[in-house]
């Protein structure tokens, strides 16, 4: 067990480590073809380095590197996150910071498109892809998405749509001091990456399960719930259809659950029926998978 346990360790290791790789280079050629060949200023710290790179050249003629910028704005959420999250989550995700940074500076320019609408569906659309990929093995790009991962362990708060607000007033600041329309095509540009953040997002949708089963099948069918490290509550009925005594049981789980929990459930009881519900919202105890 020691053993299966230690090779299941080291795989998730690997797993992470390669898909922090692969979304900091797509991160970095998004920056390097849909952002800056719109002049975009993107969301989170990603648009304030992108921010002071531009009034650094525009104000002072020096043009910054963008690694320097962008590791120093991610050094406070870094420390916040550390202690209020975890500390192997923050490790990853700064090494997450450290390739995206290194990769942007290393990939050349390569701009796709001029055509400004398409630059800012499309490159949105990557750049969410690429920050929900890192979500998807527990780890963060940085920057604002600290912030938000912090709010959902503590405080149980969807907060993407927060950040989405704070990132206008910076894109405000942005269109006031180089004009309005890139600063109006930079919105499109984070909604798009916000809207596909919170559909990637593991952690932000549940599911309601309720299952109706016989009474000698139901301590199965629990079981196999609690191996998730949730509950159930069980409620007592007949079946109108053949006037047998069932049992319904009620259980909120992770939608990532709900595939091979479902097939376990039928291993279970056969027979057994299964409605899933869509959950919005949730209040009270709810087990989140520890991030580290």
């Amino acid at each position: 067990m020691l053993i299966k346990g230690n090779e299941g360790r080291v795989k998730e290791t690997v797993i992470r480590l390669v898909v922090v790789t692969i979304s900091s280079l797509i991160m970095a050629v998004n920056l390097k073809s849909f952002v800056q060949a719109g002049d975009l200023f993107p969301g989170g710290f990603t648009g304030i380095a992108r921010l002071v790179q531009r009034c650094a050249l525009e104000f002072g003629g020096v043009e910054l590197p963008y690694a320097p910028i962008n590791l120093a704005l991610n050094a406070v959420p870094a420390a916040i996150s550390y202690k209020l999250v975890g500390k192997r989550f923050t490790l990853y995700s700064c090494l997450s910071i450290v390739l995206g940074s290194v990769f942007a500076d290393l990939v050349p320019s390569m701009p796709i498109t001029q055509d400004m609408l398409l630059i800012c569906v499309f490159g949105g659309l990557i750049s969410g892809f690429a920050v929900g990929l890192c979500l998807q093995v527990r780890v963060t790009s940085g920057g604002t998405d600290f912030i938000v991962i912090a709010l959902a362990e503590r405080k149980n708060i969807d907060g993407w749509n927060y950040i989405l607000c704070a990132n206008v007033i910076m894109l405000t600041v942005a269109g006031l001091l180089f004009g309005w329309d890139k600063a109006l095509y930079s919105i499109i540009f984070q909604f798009t990456s916000t809207q596909v953040v919170r559909l990637m997002d593991p952690e932000r949708t549940r599911a309601t399960l309720f299952i109706v089963t016989g009474r000698e099948s139901a301590g199965g069918v629990c079981a196999q719930i609690q191996d998730t490290h949730h509950t159930a509550t069980l409620v007592e009925g007949i079946g109108l259809y053949n006037g047998e005594p069932c049992v319904m049981i009620y259980s909120v789980v992770a939608s990532s659950q709900i595939r091979e929990l479902t097939h376990k459930v039928r291993q279970a009881d056969p027979q057994a029926f299964v409605n899933v519900l869509r959950t919005e919202q949730l209040h009270g105890n709810f087990y989140r998978r520890p991030r580290d």
